[in-house]
């Protein structure tokens, strides 16, 4: 980074005020490294704000008449990097404080200084006597003698901060020479007459003072001692050639103001002219009421509101655009130069703009206490001038007068901190609202009337400087903590971080911005009209006698016939190609500063006042102010961008970034926030790279990646309110509180304790039972909810119209575009309000209640969705499709992923829910499935809800609903695996019982009652599989109500699809074994339950998938069932009119034999045809006959299996009863009857043989013919009080096989009882069939009692009591039947 020494030697050499080189070229030879390739030549520009001055004045660049601004420019951009320089090196020491003498860890570990501390810091304080006289070894020795064996390394750490030492003393001699040269030469220095040549002036002066009291932050001392240390121990004790320069350089500058106000004191004079030149602007400036009475920003006449243009200020208008640059004027002016505080209107100047500051800032967010400096450095000089005039009274009559302001001043100062403290913020505060209603107001003309921005863009840059300035001080005011100067103790500024004006000005200011890029080329166009137009004037006045009297010399001549040609010469806007002009007024420009440079430089014979004499006596703007305006116009033509970047760039934002998030974050969504102002929060970060200076090259990529790391932080926070809103919405606060859905025994609830209002009271009503009476939303006091929705819908709906509009955020190498997140930011809420609300408090959310809370935010979506230009409602699709698809996503996608992402955690969590707490039942909460209702209860409650809430076909087809097929495919994969393992497990039973079983076999052809029971021994854990069936009974039973809502689903959906599978599956050919596609349509088929035998064909779906039922033992299987009824499993078995079904589940047994007896008919014949096959060569014709009769002989052996079955059930059932257990008999013989009805393949002309009609007929009629409140038992053990029940009904009519008929389970209501074969029919008696209503009078009437049979089997009994029987089987005893098998004795 720095030079060598034996450069800097001879450079300095020759850029020493004694060297040779004229004083033209010392400058720009000294600093390159500063300067960069675009300011080290002389017609370049690096800074918009003094892009003016960048050119040598043609002709007079040696010349001892003309100023050459040229080092100006220069210098003001040196300062620049020599304040990077050492802003840099105050973060590398972790920010010192060398004048409290105040290091940190990080200051001795960070490598430029030697990590000595003791020697270091004496060094310091000692400053400035020379190390040898300070004793060193006695300080720390062992430090000392580290020192000398790393002296080399320690210099080259420390080497470039002493040459920025040097280049600091270097910068103050030769801007000093140039401020003074300036001072002395310039004629005048009031803005209006020369501008120009005063901000450039203005410009470096603060320059000047900014770098030097920043220097004061950096631990000179320490690094001059300690590099002259280093240097001598390396150089045989030889001091470094410029200490003695050095230090009496800082020395001088200890602290920094007093060599200020010594070295300026000479400019002092011009600096409080101009000071008192600038102060109406101010005082305009802070008059808030005059800014807004008098439209100095509008573009309407104050007065004549007709005239659109305000003429009534246009220079005051424009010199708004500076007030910031004259209030940092006036800050430094008079702190180092405080005798021109004694000027009379110097203390109104002083006190307006000290009033409403508490810090200075030197550079980037580097700042001075304000009030204390002027207590400490200008106050003393104040009493010293009041000393003096008070001694002086009687020789001179000023020294009144003198005494008086002094007097005054001191007063001033004295006081202004303590208003300040109290002042500064209400002061600004007042400025921001004003700012924020006139921007606003400008804001809407300047859309309204585009026409208007052009001859008003002056009024526009002054608006965008003044809130520039007011956004800039908020947060350079945020933290600071201020000492009170009668007392030590300090006080923090109390500034209000919840400020929504401050977003009000970052949204004026960005949209202004943008209306000026909007209409940029109506803006060119009226300047370059304008410029036309000045070319004429300027002609005219070059051309009256004043002028001609002057007798102009030939440059000055010269460059004013240049200056007419160059405006001539401009090309004139026809039409609508404006745009297309390129035009280059750099040449105007650089020759109007010629001009300027010479006329008012006292060396030149023609001046300022000699031109504005001559000119203005014509009645006319003069000369220079026609030049002076075409100048400020030109820039409006090609330099309209970087006046843009000056007036309206909040770069300097960036140094308060931590600020900035943090008000943001607390107004945004605040009562006064509007969600259009996050655009101009953003947009703030695009500025922030331009911060980095080019002499430190690591701040670019640091201030960048910070950039980027702001946006990312303000979209978190965007898109979190963005979040709130919705979630507001969707609560049940929100739009929850306008669908309020109860539960029935919440409405009953409700109902009674409305009911009991009787007379309406004139007040709001009261909430009963937790729910509000109908209407209390339309009393006042109830509103504000109805406020709250209708303000969170307005900002939800601006919000996302304002996130659709805007444009690209780009921060370094990033681009930000906001719609996608906006995409993502509401696709990822809903995905995690999804899956937060699967689960309540106590277990799994309805599915019902899930659904209406997913429509609910699904409608608060395409709410959203209209003011945003993308698919919103495709997004939520895939949500829902990731969500419910329980594979992995590459499975969608017909292309190849790397990574296997697994999706469906919604499925997966509410099937494994269905599965464990549903079909598997650990809880223990007593699940038992009721075929009358279609649904599973429960004896306690499963997680919050008791079971039939969550499995009535209501629930399960908004569970289809919500995941669709996928999930009906999830849950229906899961319990085929679970039915497959506990198919395993009778596969193993028969396995290792086969012996046993085919002696009961033996033993049960044979009659051999002894053997048979001998054998039932043999067999353990009996019960354990009985349970193992009754859990597979219950996948069936939940898999076929799931099939049922999907069907219904699908049929509600997509009605052709349902009944082209209906169609398509009775069409389908029954040939075994099936083809692939005819078993896949048969699979989609079953799913939607439009298959006529669900169970049979899922089970063996699941035996062919697994390869089960593959041994010869399965040919045992109706044995193994039958034993099962000598389970003591049957002992606490009972039957339960009201549910159709056992206590125990028990009737889920006779749906799992069912289905397993026929699904292993099935793969058995499946797996012999094909073994045949494998040998056979015949013709399709045979092929296709041997298909059909292979369907055939299935179904028989089917036939045979389940009256192989039932035969040796039936017989165990009636040779094992006796007294004891009588009361079991009636459940077993029930639960056959239930078989019969169940399946297919078992008509109830195969049980006749078995369990007689007549038997049957007198249980169900002792079971209706009971009340329901009163529980039906048969524990009694005495035969002799069993009522006489009649049986004089004919036999049963026989059926034909139900082959083609349609599932019985699916035909029903859950509204109706259907418990057995016998309530399952059509009634036979037509003229009473049309008349078994729901009414519940018709229970005890059914004139042809419970059972009849017919060929139809169809009937809807209504069972309208709401007491279950549970228990052992409830019935006194068995009827007396003469016609039945059984007898009584």
């Amino acid at each position: 980074m720095a030079k060598s020494w034996q450069h800097y030697s001879a450079q300095d050499a020759s850029s020493s005020p004694t060297g040779g080189r004229s004083r033209e070229w010392e400058g720009p030879s000294r600093w390159t490294e500063y300067l960069g390739p675009d300011m080290s030549s002389p017609v370049s520009s690096r800074s918009s704000r003094n892009a003016s001055f960048d050119g040598k004045v043609q002709g007079y660049g040696g010349s001892h008449k003309g100023l050459n601004m040229q080092w100006v420019v220069q210098l003001i951009e040196v300062a620049d990097g020599l304040m990077a320089k050492m802003y840099r090196l105050n973060q590398i020491l972790d920010y010192p404080d060398p004048v409290g003498h105040v290091f940190s860890e990080a200051f001795w570990k960070s490598g430029v200084f030697p990590n000595h501390p003791r020697i270091c810091l004496l060094l310091s304080k000692k400053f400035p006597e020379h190390f040898s006289k300070l004793q060193l070894e006695r300080v720390d020795k062992p430090s000392l003698d580290a020192l000398h064996d790393s002296a080399e390394v320690h210099l080259q750490s420390l080497e470039p901060w002493v040459q920025l030492l040097l280049d600091l003393m270097a910068f103050r001699e030769q801007a000093l020479r140039l401020i003074l040269d300036l001072s002395s030469t310039v004629i005048t220095l009031l803005p209006h007459q020369n501008s120009l040549i005063l901000h450039a002036f203005m410009d470096l002066f603060c320059s000047f003072v900014r770098v030097n009291l920043f220097s004061e932050k950096m631990p000179r001392k320490m690094l001059l001692q300690m590099y002259n240390l280093l240097h001598a121990m390396s150089r045989n004790d030889r001091d470094f050639d410029y200490y003695h320069r050095l230090v009496q350089f800082i020395d001088s500058y200890d602290p920094p103001l007093k060599g200020l106000q010594e070295d300026l004191n000479f400019v002092s004079p011009r600096i409080g002219e101009v000071l008192e030149a600038v102060g109406p602007i101010i005082f305009l400036s802070t008059d808030t009421r005059k800014l807004r009475n008098e439209g100095f920003l509008s573009p309407y006449h104050p007065r004549y509101p007709d005239i659109l243009t305000n003429s009534a200020h246009p220079m005051r208008a424009q010199d708004l655009a500076n007030v910031t640059s004259y209030r940092e004027w006036v800050l430094l002016g008079y702190l180092v130069c405080p005798d021109e505080l004694l000027r009379v209107t110097s203390i109104d100047i002083a006190l307006v703009v000290l009033k409403e500051n508490l810090v200075l800032s030197l550079f980037r967010d580097e700042y001075i206490l304000l009030h204390e400096d002027y207590q400490l450095y200008v106050l003393p000089r104040i009493l010293e001038s009041k000393k003096m005039a008070k001694s002086g009274r009687t020789k001179q009559k000023e020294a009144d007068l003198e005494y008086s302001v002094a007097k005054q001043v001191e007063k001033m100062i004295s006081e202004v901190h303590e208003q300040a403290i109290l002042s500064c913020d209400v002061i600004h505060r007042e400025r921001r609202i004003l700012l924020k209603q006139e921007i606003g107001r400008m804001v809407l003309f300047s859309t309204d009337q585009p026409s208007l921005l052009a001859p008003n863009i002056q009024m526009v840059f002054s608006a965008l400087a003044l809130a520039q300035n007011e956004v800039i001080w908020y947060f350079q005011h945020v933290g600071v903590a201020s000492s009170k100067s009668k007392t030590t103790r300090t006080v923090a500024v109390d500034i209000d971080p919840n400020d929504p004006t401050i977003g009000f000005l970052l949204d004026g200011m960005d949209r202004l911005c943008c209306l000026v890029r909007k209409y940029i080329a109506a803006i060119r166009g009226y300047a370059l009209s304008y410029l036309s137009s000045c070319a004429g004037r300027i002609r005219f006045l070059l051309g009256t006698a004043g002028m001609v009297a002057l007798d102009l010399d030939a440059t000055l001549k010269g460059l004013f016939q240049r200056i007419v040609q160059h405006l001539e010469n401009i090309p004139k806007p026809q039409g609508e190609n404006i745009s297309a002009i390129t035009c280059d007024l750099s040449d105007f420009r650089k020759d109007w500063l010629s001009i300027l440079m010479i006329v008012t430089s006292s060396r030149s014979s023609i001046n300022i006042r000699h031109l504005e004499k001559a000119t203005v006596s014509t009645g006319k703007e003069g000369l220079l102010s026609e030049g002076n305006a075409a100048y400020n116009w030109s820039r409006c033509v090609d330099e309209l961008e970087s006046q843009l970047s000056k007036h309206g760039s909040l770069k300097k934002l960036y140094f308060y970034h931590q600020h900035l998030t943090a008000v943001f974050r607390n107004t945004m969504f605040g009562p006064e926030g509007r969600p259009q102002h996050c655009c101009a929060w953003l947009g703030v970060a695009s500025s922030f790279p331009e911060c980095a200076s080019p002499i430190v090259p690591e701040e670019v990529t640091k201030i960048g990646r910070d950039a980027v790391l702001y946006v990312e932080s303000l979209i978190e926070s965007i898109m979190g309110g963005l979040e709130g809103l919705i979630n507001i919405l969707d609560s049940e606060g929100g739009f929850g509180a306008l669908e309020i859905q109860l539960l029935p025994e919440q409405a009953a609830f409700y109902l009674n304790n409305a009911s009991r209002v009787s007379v309406p009271s004139a007040k709001s009503p009261k909430v009963a039972a937790g729910f509000p009476l109908p209407g209390h939303e339309s009393y006042p006091e109830n509103n504000n909810s109805i406020k709250m929705l209708e303000a969170a819908m307005q900002r939800l709906t601006n919000l996302c119209s304002v996130l659709n509009d805007m444009e690209p955020i780009c921060a370094l190498n990033h681009v930000f575009v906001l719609r996608e997140y906006m995409r993502e930011c509401i696709l990822g809420n809903f995905k995690r309000r999804l899956l937060a609300a699967l689960k309540t408090d106590n277990d799994l959310q309805r599915p019902s209640t899930l659904e209406s809370m997913i429509r609910r935010h699904m409608s608060i979506v395409h709410l959203a969705e209209q003011h945003i230009s993308m698919d919103l409602t495709q997004g939520i699709r895939e949500v829902l499709l990731s969500e419910a698809f329980t594979g992995p996503v590459t499975s969608l996608h017909m292309f190849d992923k790397p990574a296997e992402q697994l999706a469906g955690t919604a499925t997966e969590v509410v099937c494994n829910w269905y599965m464990e707490n549903i079909v598997k039942d650990i809880s223990g909460a007593g699940i038992l499935f009721t075929p009358i209702h279609k649904c599973f209860k429960s004896t306690r409650p499963v997680g919050g809800y008791f079971a039939e809430s969550v499995t009535d076909l209501r629930e399960l087809q908004a569970f289809v609903r919500l995941f669709g097929c996928y999930g009906v495919d999830r849950l229906d994969r899961m319990m085929k695996d679970h039915t497959a393992a506990l198919l395993n497990c009778i596969d193993t039973s028969l396995r290792s019982n086969r012996e046993v079983l085919e002696a009961i076999a033996g033993s049960m052809h044979s009659g051999d009652r002894i053997e048979r029971e001998a054998c039932l021994k043999q067999i353990v854990d009996l019960d354990t599989l009985i349970g193992f069936c009754i859990e597979a009974g219950q996948a069936l039973a939940f898999d076929n109500l799931l099939a049922e809502a999907a069907g219904a689903i699908l049929e509600e959906g997509a009605p052709l699809i349902h009944s082209l599978l209906a169609g398509v599956v009775k069409h389908i050919p029954q040939g075994i074994p099936e083809k692939k596609e005819i078993r896949r349509m048969k699979g989609v088929a079953n799913s939607v339950g439009v298959v006529v035998d669900h169970d049979s064909e899922w089970v063996r779906s699941i035996l062919e998938e697994v390869g089960g039922a593959n041994d010869d033992s399965w040919s045992l299987l109706p044995y193994l069932f039958a034993i099962f009824i000598t389970s003591n499993i049957w002992n606490t078995t009972g039957f339960n009119v009201e549910t159709g079904g056992f206590n125990n589940n028990i009737h889920c047994l006779a749906r799992c034999i069912s289905a397993v007896i026929a699904g292993r008919e099935y793969v058995k014949l499946q797996r012999e045809h094909q073994q045949r096959q494998s040998f056979s060569n015949s013709r399709d014709s045979e092929t296709l006959d041997s298909e059909i009769q292979s369907r055939v002989s299935a179904e028989a052996s089917i036939k045979s299996a389940m009256q192989v079955f039932v035969k040796f059930a039936a017989g165990v059932v009636l040779d094992s009863w006796n007294e004891a257990t009588r009361s079991h008999l009636v459940a077993k013989l029930i639960f056959l009857d239930q078989l019969s009805e169940i399946s297919p393949f078992l008509p109830r002309t195969s049980l006749e043989p078995y369990v007689p009609y007549a038997i049957l007929r007198s249980i169900y009629s002792q079971y209706y013919s009971n009340s329901p409140s009163i529980p039906l038992a048969l524990l009694s053990a005495s035969p002799h009080h069993s009522p006489a029940i009649s049986l004089t009904h004919a036999s049963p009519v026989s059926r034909q096989p139900r082959g083609d008929s349609t599932p019985q389970n699916s035909a029903y209501d859950s509204g109706y009882f259907r418990g057995s074969s016998s309530l399952s029919q059509e009634h036979v008696y037509e003229t009473e069939s049309g008349n078994l209503k729901s009414d519940n009078k018709h229970r005890n009437v059914r004139r042809s009692g419970p059972l009849d049979y017919s060929s139809s089997r169809k009937v809807k009994y209504v069972e309208g009591s709401t007491s279950g029987n549970m228990g052992p089987s409830p019935l006194p005893r068995f009827a007396v039947s003469r016609s039945g098998p059984i007898s009584y004795k």
